[in-house]
Formats: C-alpha cells, sequence, structure tokens
C-alpha cells in the first residue's frame, strides 16, 4: 500500500525485535509513514491511536483490521484460560472497538474500505491436519470475524465497503517462519501440504495481492469473505478419471 502511494499508519505492541525492520521498510517504501505503540486490548486506548493517525494525515480512507494471537496446540500444550482470553481479547474484541473508532473517519472520506483478516481456523477449526495449529477459542473468535464482516458491511455501507481475507497457511502466519512450524514433525507438515490443493503454503506477496484487489480492483465487493488458502478447505482431494460407464 505504501508502494502503491498510500501513507500508512502501524500499530505495534509486542515483538519489539522486529521494529527496526518495519521502520526500514516503510522509510523505504512510504511518502509518508508512523509508527504508534499500542495496546488494542485497552479498549480505551483505541479512539486516543484513531486520533492520532486522523490528526497526522488529516483522513483515514482503509482500515486492514488484522490483529490477533493464537496459540497453537504444538506450542502451547491444553487450555488455560490466560491465553483463550487472550485469543479472545485480540482475534475478536480488538477489531470490534478498532473498527468502531475508524468507522465515523472512514465514513468521511467517502469511499472507505475496511479489510478484515481472519483465519480458515473459523471454517476446519481443530480438526485434521490442522488440529496442531489451531485450537477451538481461536477457531470460534476467527467463526466470529466473519459474522462481523457482514454485519459491519450492512451498517457502514455505502460508504464503506467491508470485506474479508481468510488466510489459511501463509509463511509467518500459520506456517513458516513461525515458532509452531518448527515444532511440526516432518510427517506433519507433508499432511498440512497435502491436504492443500497447490501444494505449498502461500506467501506475503499473495496476501499482499488479494488485499491490494479489494482495495482497488473490486468497487463492487461488500460484506464478501475472499477465502485464500490454497485450497486447504476443500481437503486436497482431486476429482477422479471420468469412468467409462455401463451405457
Amino acid at each position: 500500500m505504501a508502494e502503491a502511494g498510500a501513507s500508512v499508519a502501524v500499530a505495534w505492541f509486542d515483538w519489539g525485535e522486529e521494529l527496526p525492520a518495519l521502520e526500514r521498510e516503510l522509510a523505504r517504501a512510504a511518502r509518508t509513514s508512523m509508527i504508534l505503540r499500542a495496546d488494542l486490548r485497552q479498549v480505551e486506548a483505541v479512539p486516543a491511536l484513531v486520533d492520532a493517525v486522523v490528526g497526522r494525515f488529516g483522513r483515514l480512507d482503509i482500515l486492514v483490521n488484522n490483529i490477533e494471537r493464537g496459540g497453537w496446540p504444538v506450542v502451547h500444550g491444553a487450555y488455560v484460560q490466560e491465553q483463550w482470553d487472550l485469543e479472545q481479547e485480540t482475534t475478536l474484541r480488538a477489531k470490534r472497538w478498532v473498527f468502531a473508532a475508524a468507522l465515523p473517519h472512514l465514513r468521511a472520506s467517502g469511499d472507505g474500505a475496511v479489510v478484515n483478516v481472519s483465519s480458515i481456523a473459523g471454517l476446519v477449526g481443530r480438526s485434521g491436519p490442522a488440529g496442531l495449529v489451531f485450537n477451538d477459542g481461536y477457531a470460534a473468535a476467527n467463526r466470529a470475524v466473519s459474522l462481523l464482516t457482514e454485519s459491519w458491511a450492512r451498517e457502514a455501507a455505502p460508504e464503506v465497503r467491508v470485506n474479508e481475507i481468510m488466510l489459511g497457511f501463509v509463511d509467518t502466519r500459520h506456517g513458516p517462519g513461525t515458532r509452531g512450524w518448527a515444532l511440526l514433525s516432518d510427517a506433519d507438515r507433508k499432511a498440512i501440504l497435502g491436504h492443500t490443493l497447490l501444494g505449498r503454503t502461500g506467501t506475503p506477496d499473495d496476501v499482499v495481492k488479494a488485499v491490494m484487489f479489494i482495495l482497488r480492483d473490486a468497487p463492487f465487493m461488500a460484506g464478501a469473505v475472499l477465502r485464500l488458502d490454497g485450497g486447504y478447505v476443500l481437503g486436497g482431494e482431486r476429482v477422479p478419471p471420468m469412468p467409462k460407464g455401463v451405457l
């Protein structure tokens, strides 16, 4: 988005060791940008965050609502209440209040857009090859995001389009580059890829292209969920050859 000419504001909270790389990327790509530290679990802090962005740039046209936190069973083991609460507070609750604070400014732009980012965990739950990656609380939160997408699309139209990208196994999110992926056995990873029609994990560039498609090339799309999973949800099953039949 920065390379396409947008002024970009990014919120971050933890994993500060990755902040210098983010700063370098924005300095290289963005015409103007700002980085703010905010714990979006603290609902009362969200309006001030949005106000700071609007105060800097004078407007808000696009919201990519991508905060989440998932606890891999292979990493965390059995649930504890703190992990469950963390997943609901980030993956679900924070998205809701960020949207609420941003909506008046998005409406004022006259052609606003929201892209909610969710996970196919909301469809497959803790089952199959993904059972070591997705847990039930994370799956439930992501199922709820899709309901919010539909509700918000009704609420925000016609000034604002709200859509959703539901991600499968993508590098740095559920895939290679995460701590959990390295804990899976070779057989576990092969099972995940074998369950994916395209036979690979997605890349950040795949996600970027999907986001930009919604923002630039799909002005008639509203309330839609775009599944970006390489065909994982379809289960990797192939269509058999057509039999000769008996007639």
